[in-house]
């Protein structure tokens, strides 16, 4: 099983796959996409598309998974920024076929750490000791979207360490 977990944004969105050898998980490939930010919100939306559409195709993954949408009513315009990029990034799941699930941020800090108030610091750790990694992914986005993969293989049986 391929899972590709994203975790969105439209500044930097991280995404990270991870596959199954028997019964443990190796990373397959992750990065970002960045559009740049001084470009209009209509062309970095669509370079977003681009971006997740070409890493979809070349992952081929079975299933997607993004974080859920989390914002405070302090940062409303964070919120809708964030939707944005969820939504472009679910229409090229849609347009792939796949289906598209999601994780709240404390779900998998929980599934990782052992709290859901757990730092990235300590994700990132957990995540590099869980794929047997030489060193920590940067930016953390990219561990973040490697964590949605791997608290997502958790919860469905998946021994990921």
């Amino acid at each position: 099983m391929r899972i590709l977990g994203i975790d969105p944004a439209l500044r930097v969105t991280g995404y990270g796959a991870i596959a199954y050898d028997g019964s443990r998980a190796r990373l397959i490939e992750a990065g970002v996409v960045a559009p740049n930010p001084r470009e209009a919100l209509p062309v970095r939306l669509a370079r977003l598309h681009a971006g997740i559409a070409a890493t979809i195709s070349g992952v081929q993954p079975d299933i997607v998974v993004i974080e859920e949408l989390y914002t405070t009513y302090r940062n409303p315009s964070t919120a809708i920024a964030m939707a944005h990029a969820r939504g472009v990034i679910c229409l090229a799941c849609g347009q792939a076929g796949l289906d598209v699930r999601t994780l709240g941020h404390a779900h998998v800090k929980r599934a990782l750490a052992g709290s859901g108030s757990a730092s990235k610091e300590q994700v990132n750790a957990m995540v590099v000791r869980l794929l047997g990694l030489r060193a920590a992914p940067k930016p953390l986005d990219v561990s973040d979207a490697l964590a949605l993969a791997l608290a997502y293989s958790n919860m469905h049986g998946r021994r990921i360490a």
